[in-house]
């Protein structure tokens, strides 16, 4: 349920691929520069920010999003309404396979994220995370869950959209995992609708591929060296059609299941 979450499911054995195409070293280090500067920029225009109108604000977020994943060398293609023909408070679920996966959904449609609370003690992004509104869950103390998706839930009925990865965890993309449906109460008690979004990662030759990932015991610093280190790397982000909230059922149980069956056999029908 939770973002930037650098904890791999998957066995090295079954998701790395062929390697792929390297750039120089020089390149490498250009890259990080770049990133480094792209998200302190962030950092120092993050509280003057949230004083411009939503309109604005989502704009400046998308531009920030895209230069961070250009200076990365990733390149992105977007499919579908990123807004889903539906507007204000909407519960965007994804497949989770990289830290990547948040600049990416910002570059389409900007969100406030679910993270897990350690988050915030990080070193510039857990700042920059508290500052743009990120809801923070307590894995280790799930008897906040209610209050989490209370929280959820309250923002989805402010009108701004919540970016949630319901798989828990994050995947290679060859694997996934079951969308746990807790976060999806959230979408039922405030009446939003759910909008699924595929995720895929692949090279530019078309091969997928799993350099973004955490596989195995990795961590941030060993994905992020990957990815700066990879040529034609691309990230594929598909907006699928948004969900309605279900009608009458015999428990909110059951409503909160439904929409998770529902958002996960649409992002696999994509996959």
């Amino acid at each position: 349920m939770s973002v930037w979450l650098p904890t791999a499911t998957c066995r090295p054995e079954t998701c790395l691929a062929e390697p792929a195409p390297e750039v120089s070293h020089p390149r490498r280090a250009l890259r990080l520069t770049g990133c480094l500067t792209a998200v302190l920029a962030g950092v120092a225009l993050s509280l003057p920010a949230r004083l411009i109108p939503n309109g604005a604000r989502e704009r400046l977020v998308r531009v920030w999003a895209r230069v961070v994943l250009r200076t990365l060398g990733v390149t992105v293609h977007l499919a579908g309404p990123s807004d889903g023909g539906a507007g204000g408070g909407v519960l965007v679920v994804a497949n989770h396979v990289s830290w990547l996966d948040v600049p990416l959904l910002a570059s389409g449609r900007p969100g406030r994220s679910l993270a897990k609370t350690e988050v915030r003690q990080w070193p510039v992004l857990g700042p920059l995370a508290a500052w743009c509104g990120t809801v923070f869950l307590d894995r280790d103390r799930l008897r906040t869950l209610p209050d989490t998706v209370a929280a959820v839930a309250g923002v989805l009925r402010s009108g701004h959209p919540v970016i949630v990865f319901p798989e828990g965890s994050t995947w290679c993309g060859r694997e996934s995992g079951r969308f746990r449906p807790a976060l999806f109460q959230a979408a039922v008690d405030a009446g939003a609708d759910v909008q699924p979004v595929t995720i895929r990662y692949r090279l530019a030759d078309g091969r997928p591929t799993s350099v973004p990932a955490f596989i195995g015991d990795d961590g941030l610093l060993t994905s992020l060296a990957r990815v700066v280190a990879a040529r034609g790397l691309v990230a594929d982000v598909t907006f699928l059609a948004p969900i309605p909230p279900p009608g009458p059922q015999p428990s909110r149980a059951g409503a909160r299941r439904e929409l998770a069956r529902a958002a996960q056999a649409a992002i696999e029908g994509i996959r």
